[in-house]
């Protein structure tokens, strides 16, 4: 029988009801995704449903009794919204449909999530992907992070916010999308094999040096 926590379900303040929050790739949705969330959220009365910063809708104030059928109902993935592994993965619309955007965010985002949602690392590890110096997505407080330029992404790693916010630092540019995705596969790897229990990206850096980090990493 599968605990709670592996049903994705998670305890709310008044210690008897639980919010789901399904995993959504990127934000992106369908009219028919909508109504299937107000609908499940209807059918269990829920109290509130509410879009989360990592752009989920999470359905909040549900029945202990009532999580296995919200989850049947909505016909979705459980979000990677707690725990050691990497969360859900924030795009701005990028050049897909922004006027500002240099870059593809929504794509290269979309890929990311495909190959990182909930993977398991040595702590929690959060993505963004901005599609300009704007930086929507705030790429430059996540573990890694992406911002589009005319001439390719540039890749922050080492960001982070909490009560010890931290700015992600620049370790390349000038990459395609190719070359970003090569980049970020081998900070991931060095850090799942160098990082400490519940160390941060950030943290490893401070510890261990960026000039160190940035000569395992051959594609830049």
């Amino acid at each position: 029988m599968l605990k709670l926590g592996e049903k994705g379900a998670i305890p709310q303040r008044d210690n008897e009801t639980y919010a789901i929050a399904p995993h959504i790739p990127c934000g992106l949705v369908t009219p028919e995704l909508l109504r299937r969330i107000a609908d499940t959220a209807e059918m269990y009365n829920a109290k509130a449903i509410k879009i989360t910063g990592a752009t989920r809708i999470a359905i909040i104030g549900l029945k202990e009794e009532d999580i296995d059928g919200a989850w049947d109902a909505l016909r979705l993935d459980k979000g990677a919204a707690v725990g050691l592994c990497v969360r859900s993965i924030r795009t701005c619309p990028g050049n897909t449909y922004c006027k500002l955007g240099q870059q593809d965010a929504l794509k290269l985002g979309l890929k990311l999530d495909e190959i990182y949602h909930a993977k398991m690392l040595p702590g929690k590890f959060k993505m963004a992907v901005s599609g300009c110096h704007l930086s929507c997505s705030e790429s430059w407080v996540r573990d890694i992070g992406l911002i589009g330029k005319k001439d390719g992404w540039a890749l922050v790693i080492g960001g982070n916010v909490g009560a010890n916010p931290r700015i992600a630092e620049e370790c390349a540019s000038g990459l395609d999308d190719d070359g970003a995705l090569a980049a970020i596969d081998q900070v991931v790897a060095y850090y799942q094999e160098n990082a400490k229990k519940g160390e941060r990206l950030g943290k490893m850096i401070e510890r261990v040096g960026l000039a160190v980090l940035k000569q395992a990493l051959t594609v830049v």
